[in-house]
């Protein structure tokens, strides 16, 4: 038996906590087996790697526990990788693999393949016929992922099946009947209360819902989508779906009742009087609770002010209701930045990863205040037929792992909610990313010139440059300096997603400059040629901090990739968000006094200062996500005392 492989055994020795060295060490004995079996696949013949998979179902369908296939089962996909796509997976890769398998949270830096590793786990998973999914965080990266790897599974004798939004009922039924399917988080959730909503119509004999079809077409689609026993899941980027969305409540609407109907005039009569509301002598606002409230006055100007004639039958607290939330909407909701206008419709930008929420909706109002406000159709706010929380929907699978870049910050709320190990996977090679100084500046302005003036620099030597931004607003305002400079780039946001491929393809290249929302963060691999290479390799920027520390990691980590040169650097302003957010903004402004007459500089302090403030949000949002996680925990429990189903709704 060989020796624990050197970047694993200094892991194990030097980094890691002894639980996980120790969980590392024994799997690494596994790793030997599968290392011991390589020179016996190398041997059979595509047929004969094909059989050998064959038999391995049959043994796993018959009953023999699938951790003792574990071994052959890697080896077996490795050969295939190698065979089929030209890609061996590393130890670390099969390590890493084999901690998912045990039901692990594996972090592996960006740029080592977690891709390629999900295929083992979710190969030995598949045999045992229950269906194995994984999920991602968009559409991209789901039909990418299973289009890049399927060629592995389909030489073992696997089917592939992939979830698309705007996907047929017919055929993401036949996905889920695959072997392994690839899809979204929000796309599995959906499918799964379509199916609960079709099973209690079927209960409650309302079996004629589709009319005049076809009998035999009607009782084909009356069919659920997806498998009944969740068996396994896979999650990618991990900690985006299972932390940051882990509260948003996946929503079937239910018909609209005239009186809902009757709300978009107080919705559109909110939004153009809140100007008439002045804050500290109408309306107090809570910066940290981020909760508006109205004064006497502010009560008293709401009853006073016209009013539309549908809004007669509309009470005094609802009345008071509107206009505090029309005043939150202007005050926290800024095109760009949350949302986006496509088509007339208020589309969501998510945050943590920079791209549209499609389908996506704010809840209590908010979102039909934010379409009052930019002045488009009004979507009535209706009842709801189902519900799953994201949280929700994956702690009922049988068997959860998953994989990320930045997973260890979220070790603590993944193990007690998930009861899943974070296992930090070691990397193939020594990483060689370089930490630029940070430069901190008293205004915005002199940050973005900065930003420019280092820009123009690197492009004058050839090295290509990513710059990451936290809002589509700030891409676009780094990209008007930019052409003032007659420096040639790309821009990578939400709003241009029909480019993206070609431009991260690019982005590596010789002079390239691209500035990216989240977008560029998470799942995208930027290729380096030699020449590039030569002179230091990728160089990112990050502009600002995020509320999560992990954003930052991930954007970081599109440089220095498997071992690749590359280098980065923070800047900062007073005037950042990150400040305001953690202080409000009154406090921020002191703050920020204090040091406005520093000139420019790294000052250890003022450093912290900013790291303090993403630390305090951080907290922020992690007492949120407790609060909401514990009524909706409270909801379930009070409606399964009641006998009735959790995820439906009882009215409906």
């Amino acid at each position: 038996m060989s020796a624990i492989p050197s970047g694993i055994k200094r892991a194990c020795d030097v980094v890691l906590p002894f639980t996980t060295s120790g969980r590392l060490a024994k799997w690494s004995y596994e790793l030997d087996r599968v290392n011991a079996l390589e020179p016996k696949f190398q041997k059979l013949s595509d047929v004969e790697l094909r059989k050998f998979s064959l038999s391995l179902r049959y043994r796993a369908r018959s009953g023999e526990p699938l951790a003792k296939l574990l071994p052959e089962a890697f080896a077996l996909v490795r050969e295939a990788g190698s065979r089929t796509i030209g890609m061996r997976h590393f130890d670390v890769q099969i390590l890493g693999g084999i901690a998912m398998f045990n039901h692990s949270i594996v972090e592996m830096q960006t740029g080592e393949g977690k891709t390629l590793t999900a295929t083992a786990p979710m190969y030995l998973r598949a045999l045992a016929g229950k269906g194995a999914l994984l999920a991602t965080v968009n559409d991209y990266l789901a039909a990418r992922d299973a289009e890049l790897m399927g060629p592995i599974y389909n030489a073992l004798g696997m089917k592939v099946g992939v979830i698309q939004t705007e996907q047929a009922t017919d055929d993401r039924r036949k996905a889920y009947q695959c072997d392994l399917t690839y899809g979204t988080a929000k796309e599995f959730g959906f499918d799964f209360l379509r199916d609960r909503l079709l099973l209690r119509r079927i209960r409650e004999g309302q079996t004629d819902i589709l009319g005049s079809m076809l009998h035999e077409q009607r009782e084909k689609d009356e069919q659920p989508t997806q498998r009944q026993e969740p068996y396994f899941c896979l999650v990618d980027e991990a900690d985006s779906i299972l932390i940051d969305e882990a509260s948003t409540p996946l929503i079937i609407s239910a018909l609209p009742t005239e009186e809902q109907k009757q709300e978009v005039e107080a919705y559109k009569w909110a939004a153009d009087s809140i100007y008439e509301f002045i804050e500290d002598e109408d309306y107090t606002y809570d910066h940290d609770k981020r909760e508006v409230e109205l004064t006497r006055e502010g009560r008293l100007k709401a009853r006073r002010l016209p009013k539309p004639e549908a809004m007669e039958r509309t009470g005094l607290f609802h009345i008071y209701e509107f206009v505090k939330r029309a005043i939150k909407v202007d005050r926290e909701f800024h095109l760009d930045q949350q949302y986006v206008v496509r088509d007339g419709e208020i589309v969501i930008v998510d945050e943590f990863t920079g791209r549209l929420g499609e389908g996506r909706k704010w809840r209590e109002g908010i979102h039909q205040a934010v379409e009052a406000k930019e002045g488009v159709e009004i979507t009535v706010a209706t009842g709801q037929a189902a519900r799953v929380t994201v949280q929700d929907f994956f702690l009922r699978f049988h068997f959860l792992a998953g994989m990320t870049g930045t997973a260890r910050a979220s070790k603590r709320e993944l193990s007690r909610i998930y009861k899943c190990h974070v296992i930090p996977v070691p990397t193939n090679r020594p990483p060689r990313r370089v930490q630029l100084p940070t430069r901190i500046f008293a205004t915005e302005r002199a940050k973005w010139n900065a930003i420019v003036e280092e820009i123009s620099e690197l492009h004058s030597l050839g090295r290509p440059t990513l710059v990451g931004t936290r809002t589509i607003d700030k891409s676009e305002i780094l990209s008007g300096l930019l052409t003032e400079r007659k420096l040639e780039h790309s821009v990578l946001n939400a709003n241009r997603i029909a480019e993206e491929a070609e431009i991260v393809a690019d982005a590596g290249h010789w002079g390239k400059i691209t500035v990216s929302t989240n977008m560029a963060g998470r799942g995208t691999d930027i290729k380096l040629p030699e020449e590039t290479l030569e002179i230091g390799g990728l160089n990112v920027i990050c502009t600002e901090l995020h509320e999560s520390a992990r954003i930052d990691r991930q954007l970081i980590g599109r440089c220095g990739r498997q071992g690749d040169p590359g280098s980065y650097r923070q800047y900062l302003s007073l005037e950042d968000e990150i400040l305001e957010k953690a202080y409000g903004p009154k406090k921020a402004k002191k703050i920020a006094a204090r040091y406005e007459n520093d000139p420019e500089s790294e000052h250890p302090e003022k450093k912290r200062m900013f790291y303090r403030a993403q630390k305090k949000v951080e907290r922020k949002s992690y007492r949120n996500r407790k609060t909401m996680l514990y009524f909706e925990k409270q909801r379930k429990k009070m409606q399964r005392g009641m006998g009735q189903d959790p995820y439906l709704d009882s009215t409906n």
